[in-house]
């Protein structure tokens, strides 16, 4: 699995900091998120899986501690991009059903 430390992401923050990321900086790299695929918290701040614009998925991390964000790369541009249990599949996942 792909990592990148004190990567870059940028955020929708309403009435919270990162309460939704909307593009990140992955080796070097600019992504747009297209899709939200699950969003959790954990003890040292929140997680969010979701699908670049290069069609892989990407688990982007915040550590609230020490201000830092988290890239993992979970998928590289997979058929099954986001769990269907969540409702948040791709046309192309449709198709196949």
């Amino acid at each position: 699995m792909n990592t990148s430390d004190d990567a870059f992401v940028d955020c929708y923050s309403g009435h919270t900091y990162a309460q939704e990321p909307r593009t990140f900086v992955f080796v070097s790299e600019r992504r747009v998120v297209t899709r939200m695929c699950k969003r959790w918290r954990e003890p040292a701040g929140p997680r969010f899986k979701v699908l670049a614009d290069d069609g892989a998925t990407y688990v982007l991390a915040y550590d609230e501690a020490t201000d830092q964000w988290h890239v993992s790369v979970v998928r590289a541009s997979a058929q099954l991009r986001c769990s269907a249990s969540h409702n948040n599949y791709t046309k192309q996942e449709d198709d196949q059903r």
